[in-house]
This record gives structure tokens, C-alpha cells and sequence, in this order.
């Protein structure tokens, strides 16, 4: 059996050094081309068609996400896997909307890594179990409806009622409506414990 060809991207000079390194121990994998941007990582898949893409996420000129976006546009079987230092569930949530089969994390080790990759070589889908976690507190998170985003955010930079109000340009009462129904939705006691659960699930960075 041939080889799983590997491409991976990433801007880190020390990752990319590690993940050839760590892949050249594993006779089952084959490294065929490295990206340090986003849109050299779609020139070389195009050039290359990998069986799998290892993809981080922050990148310069093209991000992870977009980068895979615009590979499964061109070639909608690609396999990619996220490898990232876990930023929060919004995150995952993005590259995999966007068409990731996995995510794995930087500091995860050398068999999860295998396993991963076999895994989405094969067509199938792998996600280590404190991703799926997170992934699963999303539910709630996906019942706030806009409206009650833009509050929570508001909300998360230590303003009050008065001055969401002013900001949103809506009544008092309007907000305090809001926000109850933000600390339910979350499941949280206060205003504190909300900034700090849409902080630790990457719900700011929608904005």
C-alpha cells in the first residue's frame, strides 16, 4: 500500500520542523509538501492533491479557515485536518462549517496524531474527546439569537444596562430582558460568569 500523502501549512517555522520530523519516524506517511500561508496552502494542494491537509488556523494573507473553504470549493473529497492551539469552540466550529474532517491540537501526541490521520485518509471523521466537548456546549450558544450576541459582547466589556442601551440604541428594559435571558440560555448566575463562559468559548470573536 502506498504511502498517506501529507501536506501541511503552517506559519510556525518550529511546528513545521516538528510535525516532518515526527511524520519522517512514520513509514505509513508521506510528507509531499509544506505551506507557511494560506493561499500557498491552496496553491500546493492544487498542485499536489495531498490525501490529507494538516491546516493551522491563524495564518497570514489567507486564514485556516478560508484556505479550506477554498480547497473543498475546488475539490469537495479533500481531507484536512485542523492543527491549532485550541483558541475555543467557535473556532472549531468554523473549520469544520468549513469542511475539516478533524482538529487536533499542538501539544496532542505522537498516536493521536497517526490515528487522526488514518482516520481522515480513510473518509472518516476524528475528534479527540475534550474537542467533542466543547463542541457540544455549542448547542446552547446556538440559541442566542443575534440580538443577544451583540448584548453579550457589550456586556462582556463591563458596560452597564444604561450604557448597552445607549450603544444598541434600544430601552433599558429591552436589555435587561436580553441579559436575563442570556444567563439562562448560558446557564450562569451573573453577568462576570457570562463574559467569562462567551470568552473561554470564543463566542467575542464573532465580532
Amino acid at each position: 500500500m502506498d504511502p498517506i500523502s501529507i501536506l501541511i501549512a503552517d506559519d510556525h517555522p518550529l511546528i513545521l520542523a516538528g510535525m516532518t520530523s515526527l511524520l519522517a519516524t512514520m513509514p505509513e506517511f508521506r510528507l509531499v509538501a509544506q505551506a507557511t500561508d494560506g493561499l500557498e496552502a491552496v496553491a500546493l494542494y492544487r498542485q499536489h492533491r495531498p490525501d490529507v491537509v494538516i491546516m493551522d488556523l491563524s495564518m497570514p494573507r489567507l486564514n485556516g479557515v478560508e484556505a479550506i473553504e477554498q480547497i473543498r470549493a475546488e475539490d469537495p473529497s479533500a481531507s484536512i485536518v485542523i492543527l491549532t492551539t485550541y483558541q475555543g469552540d467557535e473556532d472549531v466550529f468554523r473549520g469544520l462549517r468549513a469542511g475539516a474532517k478533524a482538529y487536533l491540537l499542538k501539544d496532542g501526541d505522537s498516536r493521536q496524531l497517526a490515528d487522526c490521520l488514518r482516520a481522515v485518509a480513510s473518509g472518516q471523521q476524528f475528534l479527540p474527546a475534550e474537542v467533542a466537548s466543547k463542541l457540544a456546549e455549542r448547542k446552547a450558544t446556538s440559541q442566542l439569537s443575534r440580538r443577544e450576541l451583540d448584548i453579550l459582547a457589550h456586556l462582556a466589556t463591563g458596560k452597564s444596562n444604561k450604557m448597552i442601551a445607549r450603544s444598541a440604541d434600544i430601552e433599558v428594559g429591552t436589555v435587561k430582558f436580553h441579559v436575563n435571558n442570556i444567563l439562562a440560555k448560558l446557564n450562569v448566575a451573573s453577568r462576570t460568569e457570562a463574559a467569562t463562559v462567551a470568552a473561554r468559548r470564543g463566542l467575542l470573536s464573532v465580532f
